[in-house]
């Protein structure tokens, strides 16, 4: 479903790349926050450079049949001035905006203060509508300091100042132990006493979310988590979601083409006529790259590891801070890649 298409390098080298329909920027780092310049002039070159994090290996990929970026990042303000440059392009957009309140225990040391970012939510919620941009309180985490309640008095306070600025909220609760090994080890070295969710207090996290949602009526999901909470009008989400996809971009009629089908339609046929056929099922979309529970459809990420200078506590796609700061150290100035 992501096409190999011919491409000239900036150093005129004729190569192969990836042309992939949707683009994910990024769940390895924060591109808006901390390479909004660098996405800008890489989408002007029409390609980019990622890097295997097993091997590696560079690959290529090129905007060329890009049809939708999704966002994520905890601080899109850098981005904010360079949207006009993908509505040029007819790119479509939406944001997975995580906006957590750990700055009293200085979980996210590099983030800007709750205020400013929640100043940064509402700007861009103005500019771009509050439909296409997502809530993301993520992760959860539990503490010897932190309780079920204080994470809801978190959640509510930030909550009451999104409202009418988000229709939605996605959440996921910190799995440290039994999955991220190097995050175990970084809470430890930094004397976190954290502790993982057990079926009870995930079902009394949702309790206490919907009880705070009869005030804001928000759509409720959360992020690759096996356990059921639909009696909580709690949904399983898909954040890279081609059935949001198709209500927000619903005018682009090849993109929603692509969603049910995927692929492009052929040049000879008529829309009307193609559209008779029957969509896939979202499993054959799926992104068999991604965690079972995942829902997400398939993309191309373009992130990199140990990139992020973020540096949050619980992060997964960072070694340490020291492995950030050595990468930055290591690599030179290569505007292809994301490295710095």
């Amino acid at each position: 479903m992501n096409d190999k298409i011919k491409i000239i390098t900036d150093s005129r080298e004729p190569v192969e790349a990836q042309a992939p329909i949707i683009i994910s920027a990024s769940r390895s780092t924060d591109i808006p926050a901390f390479y909004a310049k660098w996405f800008i002039n890489r989408l002007k070159a029409g390609y980019c450079v990622w890097y295997n994090p097993f091997n590696q290996q560079p690959m290529y990929v090129a905007f060329k049949n890009a049809k939708v970026v999704v966002f994520w990042s905890k601080n899109p303000k850098p981005l904010i001035p360079y949207l006009h440059e993908l509505d040029e392009r007819g790119i479509h957009y939406y944001f997975q905006f995580t906006l957590n309140d750990y700055y009293k225990e200085q979980f996210e040391p590099n983030v800007p203060s709750v205020e400013k970012r929640i100043e940064t939510f509402k700007e861009l919620s103005e500019k771009i509508g509050k439909e296409k941009l997502i809530w993301r309180f993520d992760p959860l985490v539990l503490t010897d300091k932190i309780g079920i309640e204080e994470l809801l008095r978190k959640v509510e306070n930030i909550g009451n100042q999104l409202n009418g600025h988000t229709e939605k909220i996605v959440f996921s609760f910190a799995d440290i132990g039994n999955i991220y090994k190097k995050v175990e080890n970084n809470l430890k070295r930094l004397n976190i006493n954290y502790r993982e969710f057990t079926p009870q207090t995930m079902n009394e996290f949702a309790i206490g979310l919907q009880e705070l949602n009869k005030n804001w009526h928000f759509s409720l999901a959360t992020c690759a988590e096996e356990i059921n909470l639909e009696q909580y009008d709690i949904k399983h989400n898909r954040c890279i979601d081609g059935e949001l996809m198709k209500q927000l971009f619903a005018e682009d009629k090849e993109l929603v083409y692509y969603l049910n089908y995927g692929k492009f339609p052929e040049k000879s046929t008529l829309f009307e006529e193609e559209f008779d056929k029957i969509p896939l099922s979202s499993e054959k979309l799926k992104d068999k790259g991604q965690r079972k529970v995942c829902g997400c459809m398939i993309s191309k990420d373009i992130g990199m590891y140990n990139t992020c200078s973020h540096f949050c506590t619980y992060c997964y796609a960072n070694t340490s801070k020291e492995t950030v700061i050595k990468n930055k150290k290591l690599h030179k100035e290569n505007n292809e890649s994301i490295i710095k």
